[in-house]
């Protein structure tokens, strides 16, 4: 294919030498003197790009570019300049120039410049393709030999980098083999955290009395033991922390955003492990707790309503349990902490409105549930479903919402304090595809990706059934209630219409289960620039 491009230089006739080098490389040039010329010839015919000389008589370089844009927003433009005056430079990006070479340029550094900016989709498509081809194999070894935490982080990690890579510049049409990947990846993951799950729990010694120990050698940092971990240690040393909650993020989705707020803010990024289930009034009360669900349970009967029916109220009073806490931890903003919980309607973002008012304020503690809320309607809503039909496109979705909320004003504004943001989540979620049947009595709960209750009946080749819930650090309410959480891709839907759900909740964004998407949570540290 060969580029048209559009030389402005009132010296073209001196320039025949780099003219003819594009040329040879497959560049269609054509030279005009001036400015006017420049926009007449740019009327009639369409270019790839344009090289535009800065100094030349009459109109001059940033006047001309100033009518380019009027014609062509988005023409590549690269500016060509004896100047390497800082304010030139300045002016010349204002008025959004593509590249800026300064003269003398050679031929190659024509070449470099346009192919930056015509064919840097195409060659690295081209590499991202060839890596990944040649990393297949390689990968799924590393699926096959995984046995330690570190090494299923390392996975989870490299599955969506290549993901997004793909998505962002390749062939669609290998994002499908990537996706195959990342199903054979969670089947043997979901097999890992059976086998191991149980040892983890009770190696962790989070005792509920402010004895939080390290786990073993072999367990993951979970939801228990992030605060004392990673939060509290910020707490101690900055004069203002603000650890956001984004409700069912996951990695794929923070990595989408994080170009937003990468001009703002040094990004560290680590990763933790949510326990099980992975739902938001198990691993986010566990998160602010620094507790064990079972350990609430017991500890603070008041603020956990056992009764399934009433599974949303047990998220009624994190900021208690946080300020509890506190307190066992000696922190220094035991005295000294907000807690905010936000849902979608934007008036009611409390943090937001009260950002001033706390610059004394040691710790604030935000909960943002509007991505968990659009997950779950997604799968109800047929507009939402239409702009949002794969995981990629609801990436796009969730950074079209951060980019507009009142979340990123916060963010932004923070970037001007003294002080350390955190942003992480409780879980993920998984797209679901394949239904499994369970059987249990009235009382059981509603959940799609996991479900407690008496008796339940289920494929345990597909499920992971937990049968003695305190073993597992979980409260049981009756002897013989048991939980059933699902592994890989899978859903759970009774007997009882079983086509109408299995089609309702089919391709839908559902938590609680295992999988690398739900337990696998980003965890980043930001330090304004």
């Amino acid at each position: 294919m060969a580029f048209s491009i559009l030389w402005v230089d009132d010296n073209i006739e001196e320039l025949g030498g780099h003219v003819r080098y594009l040329g040879e490389k497959g560049y269609e040039v054509q030279g005009v003197t001036n400015g006017r010329d420049a926009l007449a010839v740019i009327k009639d015919k369409p270019f790839d790009a344009i090289l535009l000389d800065e100094m030349m008589p009459g109109m001059g370089g940033l006047e001309t570019l100033e009518e380019i844009r009027k014609l062509n927003e988005h023409i590549p433009v690269i500016m060509i300049t004896k100047s390497e005056a800082e304010d030139l430079m300045s002016r010349a990006i204002g008025k959004r120039i593509d590249d800026y070479l300064v003269k003398p340029v050679s031929p190659l550094q024509i070449l470099s410049a346009l192919k930056r900016q015509l064919e840097a989709r195409r060659l690295a498509s081209e590499e991202i393709t060839r890596d990944y081809m040649q990393n297949f194999m390689a990968l799924g070894d590393r699926i096959a030999q995984a046995e330690q935490p570190d090494d299923w982080e390392g996975i989870y990690k490299d599955l969506v980098a290549w993901g997004m890579d793909l998505f962002r510049y390749s062939d669609h049409g290998l994002l499908q083999t990537q996706a195959e990947q990342m199903t054979a990846a969670n089947a043997v993951f979901g097999r890992y955290v059976r086998e191991h799950y149980h040892q983890w729990v009770n190696e962790d010694g989070v005792t509920g009395v402010g004895d939080p120990r390290e786990g073993g050698p072999d367990t993951p940092l979970l939801s228990p033991r992030v605060y004392e971990t990673w939060v509290e240690p910020e707490v101690k040393n900055s004069k203002q922390v603000f650890w956001i909650v984004i409700d069912c993020m996951r990695m794929d989705q923070l990595r989408t955003i994080e170009p937003l707020l990468e001009p703002y803010y040094h990004i560290d990024r680590r990763m933790y492990w949510s326990l099980l289930p992975t739902a938001t009034p198990y691993a986010r009360n566990a998160l602010f707790s620094g507790l064990y669900p079972l350990d609430i349970a017991e500890g603070y009967p008041h603020w956990w309503v056992g009764n399934a029916d009433h599974e949303g109220s047990r998220n009624a009073h994190e900021g208690d349990l946080l300020q509890q806490l506190l307190e066992r931890l000696d922190s220094p903003a035991a005295g000294s902490m907000r807690y905010y919980k936000v849902s979608d309607a934007r008036d009611a973002d409390l943090l937001h409105r009260n950002l001033g008012s706390l610059g004394d304020v040691k710790l604030v503690a935000g909960v943002y549930n509007f991505l968990d809320i659009m997950a779950h309607g997604r799968s109800q809503n047929r507009i939402l479903k239409e702009l949002a039909p794969d995981e990629a496109a609801f990436c796009s979705l969730m950074g079209s919402w951060f980019e507009h909320s009142n979340l990123y004003e916060v963010m932004k504004n923070l970037a001007r304090r003294d002080c350390t943001v955190i942003l992480t989540t409780d879980h993920g979620s998984m797209l679901c595809t394949k239904a499994v049947q369970i059987r249990g009595n009235r009382d059981t709960s509603s959940n799609v990706r996991y479900k407690f209750g008496d008796n339940l009946g289920v494929d345990e080749t597909k499920v992971m059934m937990i049968k003695n819930p305190e073993q597992y650090r979980l409260p049981a309410n009756t002897t013989i209630e048991n939980y059933a959480v699902t592994t890989e891709n899978y859903y759970l839907v009774y007997p009882t219409n079983f086509h109408e759900y299995e089609r309702l909740y089919r391709d839908s964004f559902q938590h609680g289960g295992i999988s690398l998407q739900e337990m696998l949570c980003p965890f980043v540290v930001l330090r304004p620039r």
